[in-house]
């Protein structure tokens, strides 16, 4: 081998070596030492694949890696929803827009990018029992998992007997942190039955922990004026609110109960107005 200019061997001249043959059994260890599953579970397709498409070398690469990608983040949402602990699969193209004209189906998509979540900002979703607010929390919570936030859904009943219990067991602070610790916590339900007599000071001091850290989506069935009674505590819940309006959008659904609307069509009920008596709030306003 001649050197160059600088007195190294020239590599450019340097023949190939042999590559010694590979059983299956080695390409597999391989794939799996390097954790890339999918590439070792579908090799033979994804080849035979990339030979019909007539792939060169970097394009077959690429075609491998995409389906490992896609299987690390089929896992990873898998995960990710499992801990969420949605009660239910909600999306958003399931939601019957048509049955709540109050609702801006262009809001939602927005929504539903999750800049909301990135920004750290609240989301209140109030109206009457029945008009989708759940379906709603858990449809955009599943669009914030898909694009990689942690996310973590609780009933406000639940979420106020943990936190109360902790409280008696002296392991508040530990679940504080566990109610921190995601992106966003969806907190449902909020105002349906009454809470528990030190409610107010452990919610205050759950939002304070998560105040321009993490987002939090809350439904309610009671307008945000009404809160103080809800915390039974109007001071409290004052400050609750000042920090959940801070960065916040309000969106309040009118319309009729999804689980009354087929009784109603059925005549086993009358008609009754499907104008929610809860004020209207535009997105990033207060009460």
């Amino acid at each position: 081998m001649s050197p160059t200019k600088t007195g190294q061997p020239d590599r450019r001249q340097e023949p190939m070596a042999t590559m010694p043959p590979v059983s299956v059994e080695e390409l597999d260890d391989m794939l799996s030492r390097l954790r890339l599953t999918a590439i070792r579970d579908q090799l033979d397709n994804l080849l035979e694949e990339a030979a019909r498409k007539e792939l060169n070398l970097r394009e077959a690469l690429t075609w491998l890696c995409a389906a490992e990608i896609a299987r690390k983040d089929q896992r990873r949402i898998a995960m990710a929803m499992s801990i969420a602990k949605f009660p239910f699969v909600r999306t958003l193209e399931g939601f019957e827009y048509e049955a709540q004209p109050s609702l801006d189906p262009g809001q939602i998509r927005e929504l539903a990018t999750c800049r909301w979540v990135a920004n750290g900002d609240t989301l209140l979703l109030l109206g009457p029992p029945g008009v989708g607010k759940t379906h709603l929390a858990v449809a955009l919570g599943r669009e914030a998992v898909s694009k990689g936030y942690t996310v973590q859904y609780v009933s406000a009943m639940e979420l106020i007997s943990t936190l109360a219990r902790a409280h008696n067991q002296t392991a508040l602070e530990a679940r504080l942190s566990q109610y921190g610790k995601s992106k966003l916590l969806i907190i449902d339900e909020l105002g349906y039955l009454p809470l528990e007599p030190d409610a107010a000071h452990l919610f205050f001091q759950l939002i304070s922990r998560r105040y321009e850290r993490g987002s939090v989506l809350i439904t309610s069935n009671r307008p945000v004026m009404e809160w103080g009674e809800v915390f039974g505590d109007q001071v409290v819940a004052t400050a609750i609110l000042d920090r959940l309006l801070h960065h916040s959008h309000v969106l309040t659904v009118r319309g009729d109960s999804y689980r009354l609307r087929e009784k109603r069509r059925s005549g086993l009920i009358k008609n009754s107005s499907a104008v929610s008596t809860i004020p209207a709030t535009g997105e990033g306003g207060g009460p």
